[in-house]
C-alpha cells in the first residue's frame, strides 16, 4: 500500500520538498507518495486532520504554520520544544507527534556536507526570527565558543539569546546590528532580505581569518549575503539548499526508519 505524506504550508506551490522525497524514495524503491497541500490560513488544524483522516502518514511543515503546527501536537522532541515551532509531523495510532530537523539540517551540511568547523568556533548569526530559533539548540549543541544573535531590532535578539542562556549551553549574546563588533569564524544569515533584498549595512572587519558565511535561504545565484561575504574576503560561502535537502533527510528517517543518501539529491537540485 503507498505511503502517503505531504507538505502543508501558505503558499506551497514553490515547495521542492516533493522532489526531495520521491528521489528519496526511490534510492530503495520506497512506496511513496508525497504531494503539496495549501492549507486556508485560517484551518490549518482542519486542513491536517483531514489529511490523517485520508490516510496521511507524516508531513512537513512549511510557513506560516511552524508554530500552529507546535500548538497541534500532542507530543513534541526536546528540538522542537527549544524552537517553540514544529516542521516534521508523524501519527502514532490517533496521537499526533512533532519535531523540528531545521537544524539538525543546517548542522549536518555545514559541518559533514561543506566540512566547515563549528566546535570552538566564534559563530555569528543574523536575524532573531523564528528560523534562528529554530536551529539555535543543535547550533549550541556542537559547542561553539560563542554565538551572537545580531538584529535590526535589539531588544527581539537580546531576548533570544537570553532564552538559550542555561548555564550548560556555550555564551549566547544578543544585540543590535548597528553596534555589532568584534570578529567571527563562522557568519549564519537568516535575515528575511534573502535573496531579492539587499543586506542591511554591516560593520567592516566581522570576518576573522579563514571565516566562512552561511546564507539558510538559497537560490539559483549567489545570495546578497554570499557576495558581502566575499567582498568582505570570506574564506568560502555557501547557500541554504543542502539545509533544505538535511533537514527532509532528517524528517523521512523519522517517517520510514532509515536514512537516504543526500549528496545526489543535492546535486540533483543543484
Amino acid at each position: 500500500m503507498t505511503a502517503l505524506y505531504c507538505v502543508f504550508g501558505n503558499p506551497v506551490a514553490h515547495s521542492r520538498s516533493p522532489d526531495i522525497h520521491h528521489a528519496f524514495a526511490a534510492q530503495r524503491d520506497d512506496d511513496l507518495r508525497y504531494e503539496k497541500r495549501e492549507a486556508p490560513l485560517e484551518d490549518f488544524a482542519g486542513t491536517v486532520n483531514a489529511f490523517h483522516e485520508e490516510g496521511g502518514l507524516g508531513a512537513n511543515v512549511t510557513v506560516p504554520f511552524k508554530e500552529q503546527a507546535f500548538q497541534l501536537c500532542d507530543a513534541v522532541t526536546e528540538r522542537a520544544g527549544q524552537a517553540g515551532a514544529v516542521n516534521t509531523l508523524w501519527w502514532d495510532g490517533d496521537r499526533l507527534h512533532g519535531d523540528n530537523t531545521d537544524g539538525a539540517g543546517m548542522v549536518k551540511d555545514i559541518r559533514d556536507n561543506l566540512g566547515w568547523a563549528i566546535q570552538g568556533k566564534r559563530v555569528l548569526v543574523l536575524g532573531a526570527g523564528g528560523a534562528v530559533r529554530g536551529v539555535m539548540g543543535p547550533l549550541l549543541a556542537e559547542a561553539p565558543t560563542l554565538v551572537r544573535i545580531a538584529n535590526r531590532t535589539e531588544d527581539k535578539a537580546a531576548i533570544l539569546a537570553r532564552g538559550f542562556m542555561d548555564g550548560k549551553n556555550p555564551p549566547v549574546l544578543g544585540g543590535g546590528l548597528d553596534n555589532l563588533t568584534g570578529q567571527f569564524d563562522l557568519v549564519i544569515n537568516a535575515i528575511s532580505a534573502g535573496l531579492h533584498g539587499e543586506m542591511p549595512p554591516l560593520p567592516e572587519g566581522l570576518l576573522a581569518e579563514d571565516a566562512v558565511a552561511y546564507d539558510m535561504v538559497y537560490g539559483s545565484e549567489p545570495t546578497p549575503f554570499m557576495r558581502w561575504a566575499k567582498q568582505q574576503g570570506a574564506a568560502a560561502t555557501a547557500d541554504g539548499l543542502g539545509m533544505l535537502v538535511e533537514q527532509a533527510a532528517e524528517a523521512f528517517e523519522i517517517w520510514r526508519g532509515w536514512r537516504p543518501d543526500s549528496a545526489p539529491v543535492i546535486g540533483g537540485l543543484r
